[in-house]
């Protein structure tokens, strides 16, 4: 028998508690304990995101907050558990679909301007631009050359983001090969999530060293003072969706003492 402190006994008496014991068919105590602690912190995390937010929305700040990684890499997960306290009415989602032949003609960042946040309001975006760091030059999506030129133009453009007066935040969830492998097959024997598999999720696994290399230059050549990344470990999403709100609570200013 695990050795259990009071506090612990005390979580596993709780109604989560006593969920998480009971959502499997064998008792494990170890888990259980992981899941309760887990809920009881992101509570307290989504606490804390209200306070920084009602600030965003009364100073009239602008913030965008950017989430790349590899396909099945949690984004959406992390992005949900970010925005489900805080008011509806002042962030927006955004998960642009491929460009649009009038979009095709126009400067490749403007599709992206174009849902850029207003006056008191965060935009959450579900990949980026940076599509074009990465997926793609690996699946053929784009030339060279217009790989090239975004490669050469984008730290001017997130210059220009931050000097208006915009925060940009990037996040870039990281997980193993063998991490996407396992959710890849948890989405296609899961009738309620296969629509999430697309044909670039298909070859993920196929092209995972050009991603690895395309990644690597990215950081290299994107990571500034104006707009550093933040690299989350994510094949634990629990954990990794804790650790990006608390990356985001970090970059945003806000009076950690305002009731809420």
């Amino acid at each position: 028998m695990e050795n259990l402190t009071e506090r612990d006994i005390k979580n596993l008496n709780s109604k989560k508690g006593l969920q998480a014991l009971l959502s499997d068919e064998e008792v494990n105590v170890q888990k259980a304990l992981r899941s309760v602690n887990y809920i009881k912190n992101l509570k307290r995390l989504q606490n804390e995101l209200i306070k920084m937010h009602e600030e965003v929305i009364e100073k009239n700040q602008r913030v965008i907050v950017v989430f790349e990684g590899r396909d099945a890499a949690g984004k959406g997960g992390a992005i949900r558990r970010i925005t489900e306290r805080i008011n509806p009415r002042h962030f927006r989602i955004v998960a642009l679909p491929k460009p649009t032949d009038e979009e095709r003609t126009q400067w490749y960042f403007q599709r992206y301007i174009n849902k850029f946040p207003k006056a008191g309001e965060i935009v959450f975006f579900d990949r980026s631009w940076y599509n074009r760091a990465v997926v793609e030059p690996v699946n053929g999506f784009c030339t060279q050359e217009e790989y090239v030129r975004f490669m050469n133009n984008v730290n001017d453009f997130e210059r220009m983001i931050t000097s208006s007066g915009i925060k940009l935040v990037k996040i870039y969830m990281s997980i193993t090969k063998d991490e996407q492998a396992k959710r890849f097959e948890e989405i296609k024997t899961n009738p309620l999530k296969q629509w999430k598999i697309t044909p670039v999720d298909e070859k993920a696994q196929e092209l995972w060293n050009e991603y690895t290399k395309y990644k690597t230059v990215m950081f290299t050549n994107t990571n500034t003072d104006y707009a550093p990344w933040k690299i989350i470990k994510a094949n634990k999403k629990t954990f990794a969706r804790v650790n990006a709100i608390k990356y985001l609570l970090s970059r945003i200013s806000y009076d950690k003492n305002r009731k809420v």
